[in-house]
């Protein structure tokens, strides 16, 4: 059995510099309370990690940012990596909280090109994922975005308006994009549409597509990371026999890899790179490599 590691995988700048910053931020104010607004990454041991710095993660799935943030009384407050809307900062200001913005540059530049295209006088279509922390800050911005997920919500979707955008949530695949973009056309030929799956996303996803020996991938990274269940996607969408999604070495069954001549390991950008080697590191010891 050949073990390999994909390339590229794991953690982008955008995860790198959120970590970062949030660590600085303890280190340079180690008796202030520190809180993140949501998992600053989408990766439950990045969240354990950072517990045990002192900081404390305010995540829940059925609770508003807003709400999270009327949790804070004192203290320096951290937006994720994904994005947040001008709103909840000008309620910790407002709450005389300190905070600290980590939101990923690829994620800035897309809301940048958004609103200068509604300042245009564009409706703007975004393909995104429902509830998404990225997608919830970009709709904040304007009632003019209209969220679409798939094309059932496309077909739905009315916009009086000959000027109309279209862009997308940057951890997106471009699989799903490329059906949605030829529908918004058909639908709208005047639409104007710029791609913006960031450099990350998209190489991750084209060294799944460019594998050619695979007979099992392991996809490592956290159920609720988006970029990381749109790998799985692309790896079954491309013909790979076994494609398992994976939290750690932990989650292996080597009967999965029992008659596998060529397993490759690949992770998603919020995936810290010591569980990827974990499992490399598991899987040829067991095979006696």
């Amino acid at each position: 059995m050949e073990i390999k590691k994909v390339v590229p995988s794991g953690y982008c700048k955008g995860v790198v510099n959120a970590i970062r910053l949030a660590k600085k931020t303890k280190e340079d104010n180690p008796d202030t309370p520190v809180y993140v607004l949501g998992m600053l990454v989408h990766n439950s041991f990045v969240t354990k990690e950072l517990s045990d710095l002192g900081i404390i993660t305010l995540d829940d799935t059925f609770t508003s940012k807003s709400e999270l943030l009327d949790q804070i009384d004192e203290g320096i407050v951290i937006f994720t990596a994904h994005g947040i809307s001008d709103a909840i900062k000008d309620k910790a200001v407002s709450k005389g909280l300190r905070y600290v913005d980590a939101s990923c540059v690829d994620v800035l530049k897309t809301q940048n090109i958004i609103r200068q295209y509604l300042k245009q006088g564009y409706d703007v279509i975004y393909f995104g994922k429902k509830n998404h922390p990225e997608a919830e800050a970009v709709l904040s911005i304007s009632e003019k975005i209209h969220l679409v997920c798939n094309s059932e919500m496309l077909k739905e979707l009315h916009i009086d308006n000959d000027r109309i955008f279209l862009t997308n949530q940057t951890t997106m695949s471009y699989l799903e994009l490329q059906g949605l973009f030829k529908e918004v056309q058909e639908k709208y030929p005047q639409v104007i549409i710029e791609e913006e799956i960031c450099n990350a996303t998209s190489s991750r996803q084209m060294a799944i597509a460019n594998l050619q020996d695979c007979d099992v991938l392991y996809v490592v990274g956290d159920v609720k990371s988006n970029n990381t269940a749109k790998l799985v996607d692309i790896g079954k969408k491309h013909g790979i026999k076994k494609v398992l999604l994976i939290q750690d070495y932990n989650d292996i069954d080597l009967e999965d890899v029992k008659d596998a001549g060529h397993v490759y390991v690949t992770a998603g950008a919020s995936t810290p790179p010591k569980l990827i080697e974990e499992v490399i590191s598991y899987l040829r010891a067991k095979a006696g490599q």
